[in-house]
């Protein structure tokens, strides 16, 4: 199942690093980026972090929160927020229920091995809970361009 701009973003329920829920729902009257990411402390979802952590402001100036979603558990995403100064919310998808509704929970290849996981993906989601943009398979290096680029339009 892919998603398209002009859906409804699916609404989820998730512990963040703090084993508070979070709601998609609660971030209603703000523009949310919500991204997918494979694993926390790799070099690629490293850089992407903290792409997002140093934009904070700006997305703040753009109405926007962020949200970034895997497989890892309270205590791996405590460990990469407080080793990298991630300020936004991390959630744990331990049994990738969200993923597969947002569809960035498939079949990956990596080094030739062959496994079951998250694709990289960015959704941005207007105010009132609809998919501005759908990016899948993003590359790192440039998730907070496009990101940026998606708000202001």
């Amino acid at each position: 199942m892919v998603l398209k701009e002009g859906q409804k973003a699916p609404n989820f329920e998730l512990r963040d690093a703090k084993g508070d829920k979070v709601r998609l729902s609660d971030f209603l009257g703000k523009k949310i980026a919500l991204y997918f990411y494979p694993k926390d402390d790799t070099p690629g979802c490293t850089m992407q972090a903290k792409q997002f952590t140093s934009s904070k402001g700006d997305l703040e100036r753009l109405n926007a929160v962020v949200l970034g979603v895997s497989l890892d558990d309270e205590n791996s995403h405590k460990k990469f927020c407080s080793k990298y100064g991630i300020n936004y919310g991390l959630l744990c998808d331990t049994k990738a229920e969200v993923s597969k509704k947002y569809g960035v929970y498939g079949p990956k290849q990596f080094m030739g091995k062959k496994s079951m996981g998250i694709i990289r993906s960015t959704f941005v989601i207007d105010e009132q809970g609809m998919i501005i943009k759908a990016f899948y398979r993003v590359n790192p290096e440039k998730s907070i361009s496009e990101v940026l680029e998606a708000l202001k339009e």
